[in-house]
C-alpha cells in the first residue's frame, strides 16, 4: 500500500540540488520545464552543475544571464534550445548512438546525481507514467540517487516501460500545463510532398517503418493511403501515424516482434497525438536500448528506415549532425536504424532530404565541409531520395555513386557536380 505523496514547490524540490551535481533532464514533449526554470532561477546558489539530456523542448529554457558561470550543458543530442550553449564553450556534445546511452549510466561513465522528469499522476496502485518520453529516461532514473518529478495531469499515460512507482520518486511538484506541441504537417510544401511520394514508392505492403518526426517523415506517411498492413518500429513518431491507424493501414500484423503494437520510445506532436497515446494499449513505449537495437530492428522483414541529412558527398558519406564544426544536432538513432534496415530481409535504409538548403546551396557536395561529422558511412548508405528522384547506391563503385547522386541533385547544381566528377574520376 502506498501513501499519497506530498507536493512541494518547484523551488523547494530543486533545493536538493547542490553545486557539483550532474543533473539529468528528461526530454522531448516530457521536458520538465517548470523544474528546469526553477533550477535556472536558483543559479546564484549553484556552481559547476552539469546538465545532461537528449532533445529538450522549450524556447528560452536555458537563456539565463551568466549561464556558463553556474551550469554546463553536456548534450547527447543537440536541440535548438541548447545549440548556442554547446557551440560557445558553455556546453559540450557527447557523440553516442541512442541505443548505447544506457551503457554510459550502467558503467558509471556519465552517472546522474539527480534526475528531473515529468510524469502523469499516480493510478490507484501508485504508478505514474513517464508518458511521451521513455527513451533514456528509464535508465537514467534507475541509476540516479535522487529523482524529482513534475506531476502533470495532461501527461498521457502510456503503456510499456514507462511505469514508475511513487516509491521511486523522491520529490513531487504539481503542474497542470499543456505539453509542448509541434505541427509538422504545417511545414509541408511541394518539395517535401514529392520526396514523400518517392519514398512511398519504395515501401512495400507489410513493411515495418521507422519514420521519425519532421515535415518529410510526415509527408511520407501522408502518401501511404494505398498501402496495406504496415507496422511501426520507430524511436519516435508524430501525428502522421494517427490517420493511418484509423484507416487500418497501420496494423502491425506482420512484424517479427510486438505484433499488433506500434513500438516507439518517444513522441512529439499536437494534442491530437497525445490524446491518441493516452491509455492506448496498441502503442508500446519501450526503452531505447531495445527499440534502437540494430539486431531487433533488422529482424523485422521489409524494415524501412527513413532518415535525413545535412549534406552528402559524392561518395555517399552522410553528415547529419553538424554544419562544418558547428554542432547542429547529434548522431541519434540514424545508424541504429540504417544498419538495422540494411540487414533486414528486403529491408531498405533511406536518406531522404531536399536537394538544396533554404538559401539555395546544394546538399549533395563534392566534399563534406571541413569538420563535418560522418554519421552514416558510405558503406552503410543504400537509398538517397530528393525531390528529383531516387538513387540506389548499394553495389555501385565511387564514380557510379557520384553520377547517381548528381542525377538527383537540383538541376542548377548538376553542371558543377559533373565537372567535379570528371576532375576526380577521369
Amino acid at each position: 500500500m502506498w501513501m499519497p505523496m506530498q507536493y512541494k514547490t518547484a523551488a523547494d524540490a530543486i533545493g536538493k540540488i547542490k553545486s557539483g551535481d550532474r543533473v539529468f533532464i528528461q526530454g522531448s514533449a516530457a521536458t520538465p520545464s517548470v523544474l528546469v526554470r526553477a533550477l535556472m532561477e536558483n543559479k546564484a546558489n549553484l556552481r559547476d552543475i552539469e546538465l545532461i539530456s537528449i532533445t529538450t523542448i522549450g524556447d528560452g529554457l536555458f537563456d539565463v544571464p551568466g549561464f556558463g558561470k553556474h551550469f554546463f550543458m553536456n548534450s547527447m543530442f543537440v536541440s535548438a534550445n541548447v545549440r548556442n550553449l554547446v557551440n560557445t564553450g558553455q556546453g559540450g556534445y557527447i557523440p553516442v548512438f541512442l541505443s548505447e546511452i544506457h551503457e554510459l549510466f550502467e558503467n558509471s561513465l556519465v552517472l546522474p546525481d539527480v534526475a528531473l522528469i515529468q510524469v502523469s499522476p499516480p493510478d490507484k496502485h501508485g504508478y505514474c507514467s513517464m508518458g511521451t518520453s521513455i527513451d533514456i529516461t528509464r535508465s537514467a532514473v534507475s541509476h540516479s540517487p535522487w529523482t524529482i518529478a513534475q506531476v502533470n495531469p495532461r501527461m498521457p499515460r502510456t503503456h510499456g516501460d514507462g511505469q514508475i512507482h511513487v516509491s521511486e520518486i523522491d520529490s513531487f511538484v504539481w503542474c497542470d500545463t499543456a505539453l509542448p506541441e509541434v505541427d509538422y504537417a504545417a511545414g509541408a510544401n511541394n518539395e517535401s510532398r514529392k520526396i514523400g511520394e518517392y519514398c512511398a514508392g519504395l515501401i512495400e505492403d507489410r513493411s515495418t517503418l521507422q519514420v521519425g518526426i519532421g515535415a518529410i517523415p510526415d509527408a511520407v506517411l501522408s502518401c501511404l493511403a494505398g498501402h496495406k498492413d504496415l507496422g511501426i518500429h520507430s524511436e519516435m513518431f508524430s501525428d502522421g501515424v494517427v490517420p493511418l491507424v484509423e484507416k487500418n493501414i497501420i496494423t502491425n500484423r506482420y512484424k517479427k516482434h510486438n505484433k499488433g503494437k506500434i513500438v516507439t520510445s518517444f513522441a512529439l506532436g499536437t494534442k491530437r497525438l497525445y490524446d491518441f497515446l493516452d491509455d492506448n494499449p496498441a502503442v508500446s513505449f519501450l526503452d531505447i536500448s531495445y527499440v534502437n537495437n540494430p539486431g531487433i530492428i533488422g529482424s523485422h522483414p521489409r524494415m524501412v528506415a527513413i532518415n535525413s541529412a545535412i549534406e552528402i558527398d559524392l561518395t555517399g558519406q552522410v553528415c547529419a549532425d553538424s554544419i562544418g564544426t558547428y554542432q547542429y544536432s547529434g548522431v541519434g538513432g540514424q545508424m541504429d536504424f540504417m544498419r538495422g534496415a540494411a540487414i533486414s530481409e528486403r529491408g531498405k535504409p533511406i536518406i531522404a532530404m531536399a536537394s538544396s538548403t533554404r538559401d539555395g546551396k546544394s546538399k549533395i557536395v563534392p566534399f563534406l565541409q571541413p569538420g563535418a561529422g560522418v554519421v552514416t558511412t558510405r558503406a552503410h548508405l543504400h537509398y538517397v531520395v530528393t525531390e528529383y528522384g531516387v538513387a540506389n547506391l548499394f553495389g555501385k563503385n565511387l564514380k557510379q555513386r557520384a553520377v547517381a547522386l548528381r542525377d538527383i541533385a537540383h538541376p542548377r547544381h548538376r553542371d558543377f557536380l559533373d565537372a567535379e566528377i570528371f576532375s576526380r574520376f577521369r
